[in-house]
Parts: C-alpha cells; sequence; structure tokens
C-alpha cells in the first residue's frame, strides 16, 4: 500500500521518533506531536512512519504554503 521511495535511511533521532510515533497510534494515541528544528528531517520521519504503519494518516501543517511543500514532499516519497 504505501512504499517510500528516498535516497536516504532514517539517522540519528528519526528511527526512535518513527517508532515511537508509530508505538502511539498501535497503542490508540489521538493525538502525537512531532517537534524538531527547520531541516531536521520531520517530513521524511513521518513518511518513513506512515509507510511503518501502513494506514493512510492524517498531517497537518499551520499555513497554505507550508501544507503545499509538505504535499510536494509526500509526493516524492510516494510517487
Amino acid at each position: 500500500m504505501f512504499k517510500l521511495e528516498a535516497d536516504f535511511e532514517p539517522s540519528g533521532d528519526q528511527p526512535d521518533a518513527i517508532n515511537a510515533l508509530a508505538e502511539g497510534i498501535e497503542a490508540g494515541q489521538e493525538y502525537q506531536t512531532l517537534l524538531g528544528i527547520t531541516g531536521s528531517g520531520k517530513s521524511a520521519t513521518i513518511a518513513w512512519m506512515i509507510e511503518k504503519i501502513q494506514r493512510p494518516t492524517l498531517v497537518i501543517a499551520p499555513n497554505k504554503a507550508l501544507a503545499a511543500q509538505l504535499a510536494n514532499e509526500f509526493r516524492q516519497f510516494f510517487p
């Protein structure tokens, strides 16, 4: 269903974040927040998490510009 295509692998804190988010979803947590500085790989982390859980996911951005940027990134991750 969801197969991520990327030229890089999770690194640093990303593997732990992916697992923690996925475990939270499987445990039924209704709300989770991923925080990180600009350029820290939040979008990629979410994409890997979506691939891991294999479930449709709602990702919310605070404005249209960031929503468009995120949509473009996800189109590249999930062609």
